[in-house]
């Protein structure tokens, strides 16, 4: 109780923004995934990555008022040296591409004039389907089996959550490591030795191709976050590629427009972006690529490997995360 008094005095008395001022510009990049009302209603597929609409509306008034909202064309300018930033700037984006990015955060944002980021995991949109890691935990949380036996011959107990969490994490390296076709057969194999099928949700979790080009007609930026949501590191080159440019291409058709940011998908094991993925990128005509490593931006970072912290689950949370991130510390 005594640190979060203490935590409330320093930002009340603009210590920390008086402090700021000595640690050189940036510009703090803030990772979401999800926004609901009710995030209990999708917690055996999305879990911890949804934000309620509640606590996420208090956090973007927060930014609008004491923080600039920028623009990602904004940041790639600032990298070049083009442009000055706003001191203390904040990028808004999210993963995946889920229903409420446009249903719930375009609401919230758009009225602020806070400019978002939105990468788009195409394969889900296209076939309307969730990112394989919520597919893989439903089916560890819903399963009847008592266990579950990896290809490698370890046998996971499956008598609690947390022990289904465990295995859950598991299966994700090995799934992680595929794309594509491959990676449709292992959740496919995986959902018959559990007896469970893909959630069928009670409203429709992924956006549509109207959604995703309405946030561009908001102002929003879209990007790509690959076709099937691998780890680029352990996937083999050429499949890295097909991610960047299949993704790249498929959403310039139904945008109408270039692509030339991208977000790494972080869904298990590290790294998850090596060199040789941050030179695809940047071949494939990629301007911008964010990660999910922690910190702020500076000028003399590569444009193809960012930053960004992880929002807390509360509105006090996050003002002090970018506080302390405005101060070059780690969060």
């Amino acid at each position: 109780m005594a640190n979060v008094w203490i935590k409330k005095s320093l930002i009340r008395t603009g210590a920390l923004r008086l402090a700021s001022r000595f640690t050189g510009s940036g510009v703090v990049i803030i990772m979401y995934h999800s926004v609901m009302s009710d995030p209990a209603s999708a917690q055996t597929t999305l879990g911890g990555i949804i934000h309620s609409t509640e606590v996420f509306r208090g956090q973007m008034e927060v930014i609008a008022r004491h923080f600039h909202a920028v623009s990602l064309d904004d940041v790639l300018s600032f990298l070049k040296g083009d442009k000055t930033l706003p001191p203390r700037s904040v990028v808004v984006t999210f993963d995946d591409g889920y229903a409420d990015n446009y249903q719930a955060a375009n609401d919230i944002l758009s009225p602020l004039g806070i400019p978002g980021v939105f990468y788009v995991a195409v394969d889900c949109v296209d076939k309307q389907r969730l990112p394989w890691p919520s597919l893989l935990r439903h089916a560890f949380l819903t399963s009847k089996k008592e266990r579950w036996t990896e290809a490698e011959g370890p046998v996971w107990p499956l008598s609690s959550t947390q022990q289904r969490i465990q295995a859950f994490d598991r299966a994700s390296e090995y799934c992680g490591k595929l794309s594509g076709i491959p990676q449709d057969q292992f959740v496919e194999s995986l959902q018959q030795q559990l007896g469970t099928e893909s959630p069928r949700p009670s409203q429709r979790l992924m956006m549509t191709w109207d959604e995703v080009r309405g946030l561009a007609r908001n102002g929003h930026t879209v990007g790509s976050h690959t076709m099937t949501h691998p780890n680029m590191a352990y996937i083999p080159e050429n499949d890295a590629r097909t991610e960047l440019v299949e993704s790249k291409r498929r959403l310039e058709q139904e945008l109408g427009s270039p692509i030339v940011h991208f977000s790494y998908p972080c869904p298990a094991l590290q790294p998850h972006w090596v060199e040789r993925t941050v030179s695809a990128s940047r071949q494939i005509g990629y301007q911008t690529a964010v990660t999910t490593n922690g910190g702020i931006v500076r000028r003399q970072d590569d444009p193809l490997s960012l930053r960004r912290i992880r929002p807390t689950k509360t509105v006090d949370g996050l003002r002090w995360n970018l506080e302390c991130a405005f101060l070059g510390r780690a969060v």
